[in-house]
Protein backbone atom coordinates (compact mmCIF):
# COMPACT_ATOMS: atom_id res chain seq x y z
CA UNK A 1 0.00 0.00 0.00
CA UNK A 2 1.42 3.53 -0.95
CA UNK A 3 1.82 6.24 1.96
CA UNK A 4 0.45 9.32 1.77
CA UNK A 5 2.19 11.93 4.47
CA UNK A 6 0.87 15.30 4.58
CA UNK A 7 3.45 16.96 3.04
CA UNK A 8 7.22 16.20 1.74
CA UNK A 9 10.09 17.56 -0.68
CA UNK A 10 10.26 17.08 -4.42
CA UNK A 11 13.63 17.15 -5.57
CA UNK A 12 14.59 17.20 -9.19
CA UNK A 13 17.93 16.41 -11.39
CA UNK A 14 18.71 20.27 -11.08
CA UNK A 15 18.49 20.60 -7.55
CA UNK A 16 21.31 17.00 -6.85
CA UNK A 17 23.75 19.21 -9.87
CA UNK A 18 23.18 22.56 -8.20
CA UNK A 19 24.46 20.68 -4.97
CA UNK A 20 26.89 18.66 -6.46
CA UNK A 21 28.34 21.42 -8.21
CA UNK A 22 29.25 22.88 -4.30
CA UNK A 23 30.68 19.72 -3.41
CA UNK A 24 33.25 20.01 -5.79
CA UNK A 25 33.70 23.40 -5.33
CA UNK A 26 36.08 25.22 -2.93
CA UNK A 27 33.63 26.21 -0.21
CA UNK A 28 30.92 24.49 1.60
CA UNK A 29 30.19 27.26 3.80
CA UNK A 30 30.39 30.68 4.09
CA UNK A 31 31.29 30.52 0.27
CA UNK A 32 28.87 32.30 -2.53
CA UNK A 33 25.90 30.74 -2.91
CA UNK A 34 24.64 31.89 0.37
CA UNK A 35 24.90 35.52 -0.93
CA UNK A 36 23.23 34.58 -4.48
CA UNK A 37 20.12 33.16 -3.14
CA UNK A 38 19.98 35.94 -0.10
CA UNK A 39 19.55 38.49 -3.55
CA UNK A 40 17.71 35.74 -5.30
CA UNK A 41 14.80 36.12 -2.24
CA UNK A 42 14.93 39.73 -2.25
CA UNK A 43 14.49 39.85 -6.47
CA UNK A 44 11.54 37.77 -5.69
CA UNK A 45 9.63 39.18 -2.27
CA UNK A 46 10.77 42.56 -3.39
CA UNK A 47 12.37 42.96 -0.15
CA UNK A 48 15.32 45.38 0.04
CA UNK A 49 17.89 42.90 2.20
CA UNK A 50 17.68 38.92 3.38
CA UNK A 51 19.46 37.30 5.32
CA UNK A 52 19.53 33.41 4.99
CA UNK A 53 19.98 31.62 8.33
CA UNK A 54 19.56 27.69 9.50
CA UNK A 55 16.05 27.19 10.37
CA UNK A 56 12.69 29.55 10.64
CA UNK A 57 13.24 29.06 14.34
CA UNK A 58 16.83 30.85 13.99
CA UNK A 59 15.28 33.68 12.10
CA UNK A 60 12.48 34.52 14.66
CA UNK A 61 15.04 34.66 17.25
CA UNK A 62 17.26 36.82 15.78
CA UNK A 63 14.46 38.78 14.12
CA UNK A 64 13.47 39.65 18.42
CA UNK A 65 17.21 40.42 18.82
CA UNK A 66 17.53 42.29 16.29
CA UNK A 67 14.46 44.25 16.83
CA UNK A 68 15.91 44.70 20.65
CA UNK A 69 13.25 42.49 22.17
CA UNK A 70 13.72 41.72 25.98
CA UNK A 71 13.17 41.32 29.83
CA UNK A 72 10.24 42.95 30.93
CA UNK A 73 8.48 43.68 27.89
CA UNK A 74 5.64 41.30 26.11
CA UNK A 75 5.04 39.53 22.43
CA UNK A 76 1.37 38.88 21.26
CA UNK A 77 1.26 36.21 18.52
CA UNK A 78 -1.24 32.84 17.79
CA UNK A 79 -2.23 30.23 19.89
CA UNK A 80 -2.67 28.31 16.39
CA UNK A 81 1.34 28.06 15.34
CA UNK A 82 4.04 25.74 16.02
CA UNK A 83 6.23 26.61 19.16
CA UNK A 84 8.36 28.72 17.36
CA UNK A 85 6.46 31.23 16.83
CA UNK A 86 6.08 32.05 21.06
CA UNK A 87 9.49 30.71 21.83
CA UNK A 88 11.25 33.29 20.26
CA UNK A 89 10.07 35.90 22.49
CA UNK A 90 11.27 33.99 25.30
CA UNK A 91 14.25 33.45 24.27
CA UNK A 92 14.79 37.44 24.84
CA UNK A 93 13.51 37.17 27.90
CA UNK A 94 9.99 38.78 26.95
CA UNK A 95 6.91 37.31 27.97
CA UNK A 96 4.33 35.88 25.15
CA UNK A 97 0.82 36.58 25.07
CA UNK A 98 -2.30 35.01 22.39
CA UNK A 99 -4.63 36.66 20.47
CA UNK A 100 -7.38 33.96 19.12
CA UNK A 101 -7.52 33.37 15.46
CA UNK A 102 -10.39 33.67 12.82
CA UNK A 103 -12.56 30.11 12.99
CA UNK A 104 -12.51 29.67 9.00
CA UNK A 105 -8.93 30.60 8.22
CA UNK A 106 -7.09 29.54 11.46
CA UNK A 107 -5.13 33.50 11.26
CA UNK A 108 -4.79 35.55 14.39
CA UNK A 109 -8.32 37.64 14.38
CA UNK A 110 -6.91 40.92 14.16
CA UNK A 111 -10.51 42.45 15.76
CA UNK A 112 -8.77 40.76 18.98
CA UNK A 113 -5.56 42.12 19.04
CA UNK A 114 -6.08 45.68 20.30
CA UNK A 115 -7.58 44.01 23.45
CA UNK A 116 -4.19 42.03 24.23
CA UNK A 117 -1.99 44.73 24.10
CA UNK A 118 -0.23 46.40 27.19
CA UNK A 119 2.03 48.78 28.41
CA UNK A 120 4.44 46.17 27.83
CA UNK A 121 3.88 45.07 24.37
CA UNK A 122 6.78 45.79 22.26
CA UNK A 123 6.00 43.33 18.93
CA UNK A 124 3.60 41.28 17.28
CA UNK A 125 4.31 38.39 15.38
CA UNK A 126 1.16 37.44 13.19
CA UNK A 127 1.45 33.94 11.42
CA UNK A 128 0.14 33.04 8.18
CA UNK A 129 -1.47 30.05 8.88
CA UNK A 130 -1.46 27.03 5.46
CA UNK A 131 0.39 29.80 3.97
CA UNK A 132 -2.64 32.65 3.84
CA UNK A 133 -1.31 35.78 4.94
CA UNK A 134 -3.02 37.38 7.64
CA UNK A 135 -4.66 40.70 7.34
CA UNK A 136 -1.16 42.75 7.61
CA UNK A 137 -2.91 46.12 6.87
CA UNK A 138 -4.89 45.83 9.61
CA UNK A 139 -2.40 44.70 12.24
CA UNK A 140 0.16 46.93 11.21
CA UNK A 141 -2.56 49.69 11.03
CA UNK A 142 -2.83 49.01 15.00
CA UNK A 143 0.82 48.11 15.40
CA UNK A 144 1.47 51.67 14.49
CA UNK A 145 -0.97 53.33 16.71
CA UNK A 146 0.58 52.07 19.41
CA UNK A 147 4.22 52.22 18.29
CA UNK A 148 4.93 48.59 18.27
CA UNK A 149 6.96 46.54 15.87
CA UNK A 150 6.02 43.50 13.56
CA UNK A 151 7.76 40.35 12.62
CA UNK A 152 5.53 38.21 10.21
CA UNK A 153 6.10 34.25 10.60
CA UNK A 154 5.73 33.46 7.27
CA UNK A 155 6.81 29.80 7.81
CA UNK A 156 3.99 28.58 5.71
CA UNK A 157 3.93 31.37 3.22
CA UNK A 158 6.79 31.49 0.38
CA UNK A 159 5.28 31.95 -2.18
CA UNK A 160 1.99 33.54 -1.37
CA UNK A 161 0.76 36.52 -1.98
CA UNK A 162 -0.97 40.03 -0.09
CA UNK A 163 -2.80 42.51 -2.22
CA UNK A 164 -0.89 41.62 -4.93
CA UNK A 165 2.26 42.01 -3.40
CA UNK A 166 4.55 38.75 -2.33
CA UNK A 167 4.59 37.94 1.01
CA UNK A 168 8.43 38.88 2.51
CA UNK A 169 7.90 42.27 0.99
CA UNK A 170 8.04 43.48 4.21
CA UNK A 171 5.54 46.47 3.39
CA UNK A 172 3.41 46.20 6.66
CA UNK A 173 6.65 44.97 9.28
CA UNK A 174 9.79 44.83 9.84
CA UNK A 175 10.95 41.41 9.16
CA UNK A 176 9.21 38.75 7.52
CA UNK A 177 10.72 35.05 8.18
CA UNK A 178 10.69 32.05 5.95
CA UNK A 179 11.12 28.14 6.53
CA UNK A 180 12.65 25.94 3.95
CA UNK A 181 11.99 22.43 5.70
CA UNK A 182 11.48 19.91 3.45
CA UNK A 183 7.44 19.72 3.89
CA UNK A 184 7.45 23.66 3.22
CA UNK A 185 7.14 24.93 -0.52
CA UNK A 186 10.61 24.95 -1.56
CA UNK A 187 13.46 23.04 0.83
CA UNK A 188 17.13 23.75 1.58
CA UNK A 189 16.48 20.39 4.23
CA UNK A 190 16.63 22.40 6.92
CA UNK A 191 16.90 26.39 6.79
CA UNK A 192 14.82 29.77 6.62
CA UNK A 193 15.48 33.61 5.59
CA UNK A 194 14.69 36.53 7.35
CA UNK A 195 13.68 39.83 5.18
CA UNK A 196 13.63 43.35 6.10
CA UNK A 197 13.80 47.12 4.57
CA UNK A 198 15.38 48.16 7.65
CA UNK A 199 18.98 48.62 7.21
CA UNK A 200 19.78 48.84 10.67
CA UNK A 201 17.58 45.89 10.89
CA UNK A 202 19.76 44.18 8.12
CA UNK A 203 23.50 45.26 9.64
CA UNK A 204 22.19 43.34 13.42
CA UNK A 205 20.67 40.51 11.83
CA UNK A 206 23.93 40.09 9.81
CA UNK A 207 25.97 40.09 13.01
CA UNK A 208 24.00 38.37 15.20
CA UNK A 209 23.71 35.29 13.08
CA UNK A 210 27.40 35.14 13.29
CA UNK A 211 28.64 35.50 17.12
CA UNK A 212 28.01 39.22 17.13
CA UNK A 213 31.25 39.28 15.21
CA UNK A 214 32.00 41.59 12.07
CA UNK A 215 35.41 42.02 10.45
CA UNK A 216 34.07 45.46 8.67
CA UNK A 217 36.98 48.06 9.21
CA UNK A 218 33.98 50.68 9.40
CA UNK A 219 32.49 49.14 12.63
CA UNK A 220 36.02 48.37 13.93
CA UNK A 221 37.30 49.83 17.18
CA UNK A 222 40.83 48.95 16.10
CA UNK A 223 42.33 47.14 13.26
CA UNK A 224 45.10 44.90 14.25
CA UNK A 225 45.33 43.95 10.41
CA UNK A 226 43.59 41.93 7.69
CA UNK A 227 43.12 38.94 9.77
CA UNK A 228 41.45 40.75 12.44
CA UNK A 229 37.78 40.78 13.77
CA UNK A 230 35.62 42.33 16.88
CA UNK A 231 32.68 40.47 18.73
CA UNK A 232 30.83 43.28 19.32
CA UNK A 233 27.29 42.20 20.59
CA UNK A 234 26.30 38.21 22.10
CA UNK A 235 25.72 36.46 18.75
CA UNK A 236 24.45 33.01 17.84
CA UNK A 237 25.93 30.28 14.98
CA UNK A 238 23.02 30.69 12.78
CA UNK A 239 24.23 30.45 9.36
CA UNK A 240 23.25 28.76 6.21
CA UNK A 241 25.45 26.65 4.12
CA UNK A 242 26.62 26.78 1.04
CA UNK A 243 24.93 23.20 0.01
CA UNK A 244 21.62 24.36 1.16
CA UNK A 245 22.09 27.60 -0.39
CA UNK A 246 22.62 25.95 -3.47
CA UNK A 247 19.65 23.56 -3.11
CA UNK A 248 17.20 26.55 -2.46
CA UNK A 249 18.41 28.35 -5.56
CA UNK A 250 17.64 25.73 -7.62
CA UNK A 251 14.34 24.97 -6.01
CA UNK A 252 13.31 28.70 -6.14
CA UNK A 253 13.35 28.67 -10.15
CA UNK A 254 10.32 26.03 -9.20
CA UNK A 255 8.38 27.93 -7.00
CA UNK A 256 5.80 29.08 -9.66
CA UNK A 257 5.24 25.63 -10.80
CA UNK A 258 4.78 24.56 -7.08
CA UNK A 259 2.51 27.56 -6.44
CA UNK A 260 0.21 26.60 -9.40
CA UNK A 261 0.44 22.49 -8.57
CA UNK A 262 -0.47 23.56 -4.46
CA UNK A 263 -3.45 25.68 -5.53
CA UNK A 264 -4.94 22.94 -7.67
CA UNK A 265 -4.71 20.40 -5.53
CA UNK A 266 -6.02 22.47 -2.93
CA UNK A 267 -9.09 23.54 -5.55
CA UNK A 268 -9.63 19.60 -6.19
CA UNK A 269 -9.82 18.73 -2.48
CA UNK A 270 -12.61 21.78 -2.26
CA UNK A 271 -14.20 20.32 -5.34
CA UNK A 272 -14.51 16.62 -4.46
CA UNK A 273 -14.90 16.99 -0.49
CA UNK A 274 -17.90 19.60 -0.63
CA UNK A 275 -20.62 16.69 0.01
CA UNK A 276 -18.70 15.33 2.31
CA UNK A 277 -21.20 16.21 6.02
CA UNK A 278 -19.40 18.17 8.32
CA UNK A 279 -16.64 19.20 7.05
CA UNK A 280 -15.04 22.33 5.70
CA UNK A 281 -11.85 23.49 4.22
CA UNK A 282 -10.57 26.92 5.45
CA UNK A 283 -11.67 30.07 3.37
CA UNK A 284 -9.36 32.03 1.59
CA UNK A 285 -9.35 35.69 1.64
CA UNK A 286 -10.08 38.52 -0.88
CA UNK A 287 -7.35 40.12 -0.33
CA UNK A 288 -5.03 36.82 -0.16
CA UNK A 289 -3.66 34.64 -3.31
CA UNK A 290 -1.69 31.78 -1.39
CA UNK A 291 0.97 29.33 -1.91
CA UNK A 292 -0.59 26.80 0.31
CA UNK A 293 1.79 24.68 2.48
CA UNK A 294 -1.17 22.70 4.57
CA UNK A 295 -4.80 21.97 3.57
CA UNK A 296 -6.35 21.65 6.69
CA UNK A 297 -9.58 19.51 6.82
CA UNK A 298 -12.52 20.73 9.24
CA UNK A 299 -14.40 17.57 10.68
CA UNK A 300 -17.34 18.19 12.78
CA UNK A 301 -16.88 15.56 15.22
CA UNK A 302 -19.78 16.74 17.36
CA UNK A 303 -22.98 13.32 16.64
CA UNK A 304 -19.85 10.69 15.14
CA UNK A 305 -19.73 7.66 16.18
CA UNK A 306 -16.04 8.01 16.50
CA UNK A 307 -13.30 10.05 17.58
CA UNK A 308 -10.46 12.09 15.71
CA UNK A 309 -7.89 9.49 16.87
CA UNK A 310 -10.05 6.51 16.09
CA UNK A 311 -10.53 8.59 12.84
CA UNK A 312 -6.33 8.91 12.16
CA UNK A 313 -6.81 4.97 13.12
CA UNK A 314 -8.56 4.11 10.30
CA UNK A 315 -6.71 6.61 8.17
CA UNK A 316 -3.29 5.23 8.77
CA UNK A 317 -5.58 1.91 7.83
CA UNK A 318 -6.05 3.21 4.72
CA UNK A 319 -2.05 4.30 3.94
CA UNK A 320 -2.67 7.76 5.28
CA UNK A 321 -0.47 9.17 7.69
CA UNK A 322 -1.65 12.72 8.07
CA UNK A 323 -1.00 15.21 11.18
CA UNK A 324 -2.77 17.97 12.88
CA UNK A 325 -1.46 22.02 12.54
CA UNK A 326 -1.75 22.67 15.54
CA UNK A 327 -1.58 21.79 19.31
CA UNK A 328 -2.29 25.38 20.81
CA UNK A 329 0.75 26.46 22.34
CA UNK A 330 -1.35 28.40 25.32
CA UNK A 331 -2.19 24.69 26.40
CA UNK A 332 1.39 23.00 26.16
CA UNK A 333 2.97 22.12 29.81
CA UNK A 334 5.20 24.55 29.80
CA UNK A 335 3.06 27.55 28.58
CA UNK A 336 0.29 26.41 31.59
CA UNK A 337 3.07 26.52 33.85
CA UNK A 338 4.97 29.53 33.38
CA UNK A 339 1.76 31.76 32.06
CA UNK A 340 -0.84 30.11 33.75
CA UNK A 341 -2.93 29.50 30.95
CA UNK A 342 -5.58 27.20 30.69
CA UNK A 343 -8.39 25.14 28.47
CA UNK A 344 -10.89 27.89 27.66
CA UNK A 345 -8.61 31.13 27.38
CA UNK A 346 -8.55 30.70 23.39
CA UNK A 347 -11.38 29.03 22.71
CA UNK A 348 -11.51 29.34 19.26
CA UNK A 349 -8.24 28.10 18.26
CA UNK A 350 -8.93 25.41 20.48
CA UNK A 351 -11.87 24.20 18.76
CA UNK A 352 -10.23 24.34 15.70
CA UNK A 353 -7.10 21.67 17.02
CA UNK A 354 -10.53 19.42 18.11
CA UNK A 355 -11.69 19.43 13.95
CA UNK A 356 -8.24 19.71 12.36
CA UNK A 357 -6.64 17.29 9.94
CA UNK A 358 -4.12 18.05 7.51
CA UNK A 359 -4.59 16.26 4.29
CA UNK A 360 -1.86 15.32 2.12
CA UNK A 361 -0.17 18.47 0.46
CA UNK A 362 2.64 18.16 -2.54
CA UNK A 363 3.78 18.88 -5.96
CA UNK A 364 4.39 15.20 -6.81
CA UNK A 365 0.51 13.96 -5.39
CA UNK A 366 -0.50 12.56 -9.29
CA UNK A 367 -4.51 12.96 -10.50
CA UNK A 368 -4.69 9.09 -9.37
CA UNK A 369 -3.12 9.43 -5.84
CA UNK A 370 -5.50 12.01 -5.51
CA UNK A 371 -8.52 10.41 -6.48
CA UNK A 372 -7.22 7.48 -4.03
CA UNK A 373 -6.78 10.08 -0.92
CA UNK A 374 -10.04 11.66 -1.20
CA UNK A 375 -11.60 7.75 -2.00
CA UNK A 376 -10.23 6.76 1.41
CA UNK A 377 -11.37 9.96 3.26
CA UNK A 378 -14.93 9.80 2.12
CA UNK A 379 -15.13 5.74 3.27
CA UNK A 380 -13.15 6.89 6.64
CA UNK A 381 -15.41 9.91 7.43
CA UNK A 382 -18.54 8.31 6.36
CA UNK A 383 -18.59 5.42 7.43
CA UNK A 384 -20.41 4.51 10.92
Amino acid sequence: MKRYGYGRQSISGEDIEAVRGVLQSDFLTQGPEVAAFEAELCRYTGAKYCVAVSSATAGLHLAMLALGVGAGEEGITSPNTFLSSANCMLYTGAAVRFVDIEPDTGNLDPAKLEAAITPHTRVIVPVHYAGQSCDMEAVSGIARKHGLRVVEDAAHAIGSEYRGEKVGSCRYSDCTVFSFHPVKTITTGEGGAVTTNDPGVYERLLMLRSHGVTRDPERLERNDGPWYYEMQDLGVNYRMNDLQAALGRSQLKRIGQFRRRRREIVAFYREVLAALSGVSLLSERPFSEACFHLCPLLVDFSGRSYSKPELFERLKGAGLHLQVHYIPVHLQPYYRRKFGYSAGDFPVAEEFYRREVSLPLYPDLTAADLEYICGALKRCIESA
